[in-house]
């Protein structure tokens, strides 16, 4: 099993999350056509084919336009998703005898609107609302079309249901995404009972006929227009799941899916949405012989808590197929003017990477996003143990360095390949935490460090580093793979409280 998911993470950490899903819609997107050809669909090969060539077109298109006109650069990568969402919101059009023109028209204009309001519905450089959703909002008030989202056909659960699930493994959004399944379920199941329906078939129709694994695989769960903390968005999966589930009409304005979403983008902007922020690029410096720490001053303070990531735009010409976006540990003190980046660095650099180390002082890079739930406990008197392993050292240096005069107890496990490949030592030694290294090739660590030697860290050896390390609460740092052990090392220790953090490589 273990091998397994190590296999799973390594193949899934060679992409970026925003290619995983434009991968997984384009297979979804074939399939349906080869459903059409067995039958199992009824709209035409051709007005599928027709349906989506002018959703992938337009969006692509209008999205280009729209950056030209607002001086900034597109993500194609962000369109092609959006037009492909729209090709499964949208009912083909019919093409003979006639062309059904108000309805070709519906869908032109939810493309482009789609398009423009990533930049005309957004707050310093981020969008708030869902394109896909606020394109086909708008169109439905204009009469000209309405979204049916029929890829919540059974026939097509045979690939949606792994391809979400592979989704939501990615992005870690499985618990958000069960949260909604059980409210919706929970709603929609209980009414079809009261109409006699037996339990069984209660809870299937939801799932097979109603567009709930769709909606939460590809648009609930868009990490740009969720709030940044794992509270807040189970907060808001409740909230969106009741407007998915409920009958209402108000004013002419009925439920619907994309209603419900927008709703929620709304509340998770109130609730602190994570808003774009200009940095300029004011140097590198070597952290170790394979990492470097990057150097940005932010156009407006950067809020964030220690242990947060910070999701930067990083275009680039000769792309490797993974993106434009990046996710990076932030590793300065939260009272810091600067904004730091501690990144791999070691041969092969990813394409994005090197856009990162091409870098001279003056240049812009915009942060798109700040977020994520790996923060130390609010109570500064619970003693916590912090293992890291290689370039997972990153986001403890931001902790770290962001203590107050209250000292907490802290104890660092440092897992690495030699001495030299220590980051972050100064830091290490300013915060007063007891810090024991483990380093692979059997070198000394600085003296501020207990040596571990080479021992192996499993629950033996490292009940013998902290033999107090079931009252702690653990936090783990790193590859998948180190992650996956040292959890598990420190769960058969005794831990109860752990908190993870992997890093994918890209």
């Amino acid at each position: 099993m273990n091998a397994t998911k190590a296999r799973v993470d390594a193949w899934l950490g060679r992409m970026t999350m925003y290619r995983l899903i434009l991968w997984i819609l384009a297979i979804l997107a074939a399939y349906s056509l080869l459903l059409d050809v067995l039958g199992w669909l009824t709209f035409g090969v051709t007005d599928m084919l027709v349906h989506l060539a002018l959703c992938l077109g337009l969006t692509y298109a209008s999205n280009r336009l729209v950056a030209l006109l607002f001086r900034v650069k597109p993500h194609s990568e962000s369109s092609l998703i959006t037009g492909l969402l729209l090709y499964f919101l949208f009912w083909p059009s019919t093409l003979a005898p006639s062309a059904q023109v108000p309805d070709l028209a519906g869908v032109a204009l939810a493309c482009v609107v789609a398009s423009a309001s990533k930049y005309v519905l957004a707050y310093r450089g981020r969008h708030i609302f869902n394109p896909a959703a606020a394109g086909a909002f708008i169109v439905s008030l204009t009469g000209l079309n309405i979204a049916t989202w029929w890829a919540a056909t059974p026939a097509m659960l045979w690939l949606l249901v792994p391809g979400v699930a592979l989704v939501l493994y990615r992005t870690k959004k499985l618990p958000m995404a069960g949260v909604f399944l059980v409210v919706t379920v929970a709603i929609v199941a209980s009414a079809l009972l009261r109409t006699g329906v037996d339990v069984g078939s209660a809870i299937w129709q939801p799932l097979a006929q109603q567009p709930l694994l769709f909606f939460v695989g590809f648009m609930l769960t868009e990490p740009l227009t969720l709030p940044p903390r794992r509270w807040q968005q189970l907060a808001m999966a409740v909230v969106v799941g009741v407007l998915f589930a409920v009958p209402y009409n108000l004013g002419g304005v009925a439920n619907s899916p994309e209603l419900a979403l927008l709703v929620g983008n709304i509340l998770a902007f109130l609730a602190g949405q994570r808003r774009g922020v200009m940095l300029t690029f004011k140097g590198s410096r070597p952290l170790t012989p394979s990492t470097t720490e990057f150097r940005f001053v932010p156009k407006r303070p950067v809020r964030f808590l220690p242990g947060q990531f910070m999701e930067l735009d990083l275009p680039h010409s000769r792309s490797d197929g993974k993106g434009w976006r990046r996710v990076f540990s932030i590793t300065n003190a939260t009272d810091s003017p600067e904004v730091t980046f501690g990144v791999g660095t070691a041969e092969p650099v990813s394409a994005a990477k090197r856009a990162l180390l091409a870098l001279t002082p003056g240049e812009r890079v915009r942060g798109t996003a700040v977020g994520g739930d790996f923060v130390l406990p609010p109570d500064a008197g619970a003693p916590v143990l912090l293992i890291a392993a290689g370039i997972g050292i990153t986001p403890f240096l931001s902790q770290l360095a962001s203590l107050s005069s209250v000292r907490r107890d802290i104890v660092v496990l440092y897992l690495a390949r030699s001495a030299a490949e220590l980051a972050g030592s100064d830091v290490l030694e300013a915060s007063g935490a007891r810090v024991i290294a483990r380093l692979a090739d059997g070198s000394a660590p600085p003296e501020f460090m207990h040596d571990a030697g080479q021992a192996r860290i499993d629950a033996h050896s490292l009940l013998g580093f902290v033999p107090d390390v079931a009252q702690r609460i653990v936090y783990v740092s790193g590859s998948p793979a180190h992650v996956d052990s040292l959890r598990a090392a420190a769960r058969r220790a005794g831990a109860r409280r752990i908190h993870v953090d992997s890093f994918a490589g890209y």
